[in-house]
């Protein structure tokens, strides 16, 4: 698979950051959310998938547009 950058909202090189798949999928690195109330909160958790906090900036910046 490849990604495409798209950007990050962090000036240091860390995360969070948006990449785009040839296919036009979205790939979202960041950090795991991991607070209990807010993971119970959830729904239709499957195996595998996994949460992370994406700052609302980081989406309005970079996310496409189509």
């Amino acid at each position: 698979m490849q990604l495409k950058f798209l950007g990050t909202s962090s000036e240091d090189g860390k995360c969070p950051t948006l990449y785009e798949t040839e296919t036009g999928d979205i790939v979202v690195q960041g950090y795991r959310l991991t607070d209990p109330e807010a993971l119970a909160q959830l729904r239709d958790v499957l195996p595998g998938e996994t949460f992370v906090v994406v700052p609302r900036d980081l989406l309005t910046r970079f996310a496409p547009k189509d």
